[in-house]
């Protein structure tokens, strides 16, 4: 069983700089094909449809890299191609990402004469030396401007990222970003705890002994103030890294957490449609080959299982506050989730880290802070 993709994502994987924890796809923008890239990713659109098509988009993901470093021209071209083949009459979220120092008013009013009508921007904090640390380029000037010159054009649906966990950083550092970030009164945060990956700066210097990080019990006392912060703010938290005022929950991101099939478009970017999951060729002449050979770039690509599907809807679906309810369980895949997973579940309610209430399941607040512990109990079950 699938469902028609009702979301599509799209990845702009160019740089002017490299974020030192940054493992997404992305290259430095000086001297890149842009123009012949943009060209590419229409071709991938265009298969990708003629294979797939879809009824109409309800959200709209733009990601990188960074879209906003590209020129007025390119942005141009880029929302121009993706109106031209999607309707926008079921449209109810299309989110650009954004970084601050590369989003000028003209960007932002030609974003907006797009259908553009929600703005993710990378912050992750307001001291200058926990930015250089991160290799970020970005100033609080640049924040604060950017906000204001969004809400000029009319673009108030406004998200910033925060990070914690980060190298030198203490539970004050935490508590004056989120001050400063309050004062903007922005509807939506997403904060993530720092993760080394492999393939990035602070992998190697971690590696190397040389990433001075906080301690375990340190770092999950900035999680808890996060959340303290977020709730005296007014800012509910509807999943366990995003925070938002009544009704400004990201749309697109619950597509993910719903586990809905979208479409994934550009180098790098992932996709899941009619069951199966895709993963696109990352370098840029790799990408341009294989939509040369195929249509599509893919380099991977995986048939779900129904047992798949069960799990994934599991572990995706409790990443949300709400949780998971047995109702539309039953209704997507013909059998309960207590059936299929009941042994687990029982467990870890006996273990404080989920409860019930009726069909419904959800984390607990001890199990959000041991959410990948509780998700690890859904992957690889043996069902009959």
């Amino acid at each position: 069983m699938f469902f028609l993709p009702k979301a599509a994502y799209f990845h702009i994987p160019f740089c002017v700089n490299i974020c030192h924890y940054c493992d997404f796809n992305k290259v430095f923008l000086k001297g890149q094909p842009v123009q012949e890239y943009l060209t590419y990713m229409e071709k991938e659109l265009q298969h990708t449809l003629a294979a797939a098509p879809t009824e109409g988009m309800e959200t709209i993901f733009v990601g990188g890299g960074t879209p906003t470093a590209l020129s007025l021209q390119q942005l141009e071209t880029f929302f121009t191609m993706v109106s031209s083949h999607f309707s926008f009459a079921q449209l109810q979220e299309y989110s650009v990402e954004a970084n601050p120092e590369q989003t000028s008013l003209e960007k932002l009013e030609l974003m907006k004469a797009h259908g553009v009508n929600r703005l993710s921007m990378g912050v992750q904090a307001f001291q200058a030396s926990l930015l250089k640390e991160l290799g970020r380029s970005h100033t609080e000037e640049d924040v604060f401007r950017t906000v204001e010159d969004a809400r000029r054009v009319g673009l108030t649906n406004i998200s910033l990222d925060i990070m914690f966990g980060l190298p030198r950083q203490t539970v004050d550092h935490l508590k004056e970003t989120l001050e400063k970030a309050f004062s903007l009164d922005v509807p939506h945060f997403s904060a993530y705890s720092l993760q080394l990956e492999r393939k990035t700066v602070f992998y190697n210097r971690a590696a190397k002994g040389e990433l001075l990080l906080p301690e375990h019990e340190e770092e999950a006392r900035m999680y808890e103030v996060l959340m303290e912060e977020m709730e005296k703010h007014g800012y509910t938290q509807y999943e366990i890294s995003n925070f938002a005022k009544k009704g400004y929950e990201s749309k697109h991101n619950l597509q993910y957490w719903n586990n809905n099939e979208y479409y994934g478009i550009g180098a790098g970017a992932h996709g899941y449609i009619h069951g199966v999951r895709h993963e696109n060729a990352g370098p840029l002449k790799k990408y341009f080959q294989a939509i040369d050979q195929a249509g599509v770039p893919y380099t991977a690509s995986h048939t779900l299982s129904l047992q798949e599907k069960m799990e994934e809807e599991m572990f995706m679906g409790l990443r949300k506050r709400e949780g998971v309810d047995d109702s539309r369980f039953i209704k997507r895949y013909g059998r309960s989730f207590f059936t299929v997973f009941g042994t687990q579940i029982e467990a870890l309610i006996k273990r404080g880290l989920l409860q019930k209430e009726g069909t419904r399941i959800a984390l607990t607040k001890q199990g959000v802070f041991l959410g990948n512990e509780v998700f690890q109990e859904f992957i690889g079950v043996t069902t009959v």
